[in-house]
């Protein structure tokens, strides 16, 4: 199986993408072997696997409160609606026993967290939940050196699929070398096995580099990440508000491509990390 998040269904895109992608990477997981589980929260209970009526609620619903691990309990005891982000993801996926999970690209040390301190949950996350967390990176608005750092400091593997250069979400270059590296999904399933093994708790960062034909340049998203971090500033947007703002200012200044590029990376990730479950089971 393959866990899926939420957060990147009501707030990470816009309607009707957000709900056609969302089924479309169920359809890309089902396709390379595995089954998928979205993963939300509605009405309090936590649920593993969506119906394609609660896709679209999540979707469409504007009360969706995008919820991490620590409003967890809130929203369960309080019958709220939540879409998970990538810490709640991984929680909710090991409480039902899914070592694997794919996503976009994972949060980590914002800019200027020196002076603020906002460093994204989803990185304690992987350094205490067992499961693998397939993705295209640390998004590139953040500060991928400093999230590098944290998860070497937490003892998470970051492992890059493929490539000696850790990706940076729309692109394949981030200008930072990959802490470790596996070339096939079959040895990602080995070092999972390995790792678990040993009695050594916490996940597994996979980096999956976006295919070279979907990705936008490095050199080419630089300018337009300053220009949105500059908007958000402006506004004086903190915590929990930024990245969907972030994501959603440089759709607007990329007319469409950065949503394009997103998809893309989300459907890859798909497949790779249903592929890595089929392996992982195999051995069993």
């Amino acid at each position: 199986m393959v866990a899926l998040e939420s957060t990147i269904i009501s707030h990470g895109m816009p309607f009707p993408q957000n709900v056609e992608m969302a089924r479309g990477v169920e359809d890309v997981v089902r396709e390379n072997g595995a089954t998928p589980a979205t993963i939300a929260v509605l009405g309090g209970r936590l649920k593993v696997g969506l119906s394609p009526d609660e896709l679209h609620l999540l979707a469409t619903d504007k009360n969706v409160q995008k919820i991490s691990t620590r409003d967890l309990p809130v929203t369960v005891a309080l019958g709220q609606h939540g879409a998970t982000t990538v810490a709640s993801t991984m929680r909710i996926a090991a409480l039902a026993g899914i070592r694997v999970f794919a996503t976009g690209g994972t949060g980590g040390v914002h800019r200027g967290a020196g002076e603020t301190m906002d460093i994204s949950a989803d990185l304690l996350e992987l350094a205490r939940t067992d499961v693998c967390v397939v993705s295209a990176g640390v998004k590139s608005i953040l500060d991928i050196g400093l999230t590098l750092e944290v998860l070497e400091t937490q003892g998470v593997p970051a492992i890059t699929l493929g490539s000696e250069e850790f990706p940076a979400f729309y692109s394949r270059r981030s200008g930072f070398k990959s802490p470790l590296s596996v070339g096939s999904e079959a040895e990602v399933a080995r070092v999972l096995r390995a790792k678990w093994a040993l009695g050594l708790a916490g996940g597994v960062m996979l980096a999956n580099p976006i295919p070279e034909a979907d990705e936008i340049p490095a050199a080419d998203m630089a300018p337009n990440i300053e220009r949105a971090l500059a908007d958000m500033d402006a506004l004086g947007l903190t915590g929990k508000d930024t990245t969907p703002y972030l994501l959603g200012r440089i759709v607007e200044i990329t007319g469409g491509r950065s949503l394009a590029t997103n998809i893309a990376l989300v459907r890859h990730n798909a497949a790779v990390a249903a592929r890595v479950a089929a392996e992982y089971a195999a051995l069993a």
